[in-house]
């Protein structure tokens, strides 16, 4: 023990101690944080090898003096010494860790506070992004009402415009019906003072009103006249047939029978607007031929005439003739109780375009259509029902209209395998079985006193 006491008092251990912490306590404002730091690292250091020493003398003389030797001391002064440094360095410890903790929580802290504000900022830019690409849809929005709404008004506009040039070509047509009934007017009071009143008694009376018109006026509105009827004859297709087709459809159920009776409809009224139209035209021709004088040859002053006096034609005779010819047309069948004057609108405009096709030059008719004939893709359209690898027509269902043997507007028609077998067992089969309304009539197309025709309307 005396060997290891003289070995730390000459070693001078507590003397350098004492002399480094004189000198770290001057220099300790001069000095900077690290230089104290590693002052004090260095002063426990050294303190810590002293107090090694002192432990190991301690154990040693505690030896020497026996088993029991020393133990009040120990328990009075080192136990309580000991205690208090644990406790310190415990102490000690638990602030460096809170202090670690309490620094990890303020950096965290810090570092959320800063992600926070990050996405603080990204979020404002963004809602910044989304008001303006609200704006520039709103913006985008209201040009395309715009210019939706400034297209509709260019189609309105474009309506009116054709709705003005129609009325302008009609304002036309009837400024020439104008002019040619002032010709009228004047020719016929030069003719009245020009003429003696023996004369005038002696002449026959006229079967029609004598109403001339100026020489040429139907050659020269033959063109637009044909166009009119054309586009007319299309609009019967495709708008009042199918109003006729709707009103038969009531009483018939078939509408193969049902497509039948309106072309049958549509081929007599021709020929029966064709018929009135030579009778008109004689009569004409006779009134006219009494006092024709002028450069206009007869013809083109008949013609003129009735173009100009349609109104004269008595479209009532001709659907009532239609009517009569449905009647016993042996192609068609249909219910007793049924009667063709509900479709007598359909028949009458019919027969007024087909009685003024007929003064053109030249007149425009129906082509003539049988069943079973060999489809011709120059005259009807298929229906779209049709076997489309058929030959044959099984039946039609309008007519094509024809000028001097040439196809102008095509018909429809509906092809079927076996049409002409199928044609001649329909028609077999009708000739037996005739409408019980029918079977009465005699051969000479006189009808009965119920389907008479329609009254005048």
């Amino acid at each position: 023990m005396a060997d290891s006491l003289r070995r730390l008092a000459s070693a001078g251990s507590c003397r350098l101690l004492q002399e480094k912490l004189e000198s770290w306590s001057r220099d300790y404002e001069i000095n900077s944080c690290d230089q104290n730091l590693n002052q004090c690292c260095e002063l426990i250091e050294m303190n810590s090898v002293i107090q090694g020493q002192l432990f190991t003398i301690l154990n040693e003389t505690s030896r020497e003096g026996g088993h029991y030797a020393g133990v009040e001391t120990i328990k009075t002064r080192l136990l309580p010494w000991l205690g208090t440094w644990f406790s310190h360095a415990t102490s000690g410890r638990l602030m460096d860790t809170g202090l670690s903790f309490n620094q990890g929580s303020i950096e965290k802290e810090r570092q959320l506070r800063q992600l926070a504000t990050s996405q603080t900022f990204q979020l404002e830019e963004l809602q910044e992004e989304l008001t303006s690409t609200r704006l520039e849809l709103d913006r985008v929005h209201q040009d395309l009402k715009a210019s939706r709404a400034q297209e509709e008004d260019s189609l309105r506009r474009l309506d009116r415009l054709n709705d003005y040039e129609q009325q302008i070509e009609m304002l036309r047509d009837e400024l020439s019906i104008l002019d040619a009934q002032k010709s009228v007017l004047q020719s016929r009071i030069a003719q009245s003072r020009s003429c003696s009143p023996g004369r005038n008694r002696s002449r026959s009376p006229s079967p029609l009103p004598l109403r001339s018109c100026s020489p040429g006026r139907a050659r020269s509105t033959n063109a637009s006249r044909r166009a009119f009827l054309v586009a007319r004859f299309g609009d019967i297709y495709s708008q009042d047939r199918f109003d006729a087709e709707r009103i038969l459809r009531t009483y018939i159920s078939d509408m193969e029978m049902v497509q039948r009776i309106i072309y049958t409809a549509a081929v007599e009224s021709f020929q029966a607007a064709k018929m009135a139209y030579r009778q008109f035209k004689m009569r004409v021709r006779k009134t006219l031929s009494i006092g024709h004088s002028g450069p206009e040859s007869l013809e083109d002053a008949v013609l003129d005439y009735i173009v100009h006096h349609e109104d004269l034609y008595d479209v009532q005779s001709s659907v009532n003739e239609v009517i009569r010819s449905m009647n016993i047309n042996p192609k068609i069948s249909f219910p007793p109780e049924f009667d063709f004057v509900v479709i007598s609108s359909f028949i009458r405009e019919l027969c007024r375009v087909a009685f003024s096709m007929q003064t053109l030059s030249p007149p425009l008719d129906t082509a003539l259509g049988m069943d079973g004939e060999l489809f011709s893709e120059t005259k009807y359209h298929r229906s779209v029902d049709s076997d489309y690898a058929a030959a044959l027509v099984a039946y039609h269902v309008w007519p094509a209209l024809m000028e001097n043997d040439v196809v102008i507007v095509k018909g429809e028609a509906v092809t079927k395998r076996g049409a002409l077998w199928s044609h001649r067992s329909r028609s077999k089969s009708r000739s037996h079985s005739m409408s019980p309304l029918l079977s009465h009539l005699p051969r000479s197309r006189s009808p009965s006193p119920r389907r008479s025709g329609s009254p005048r309307r």
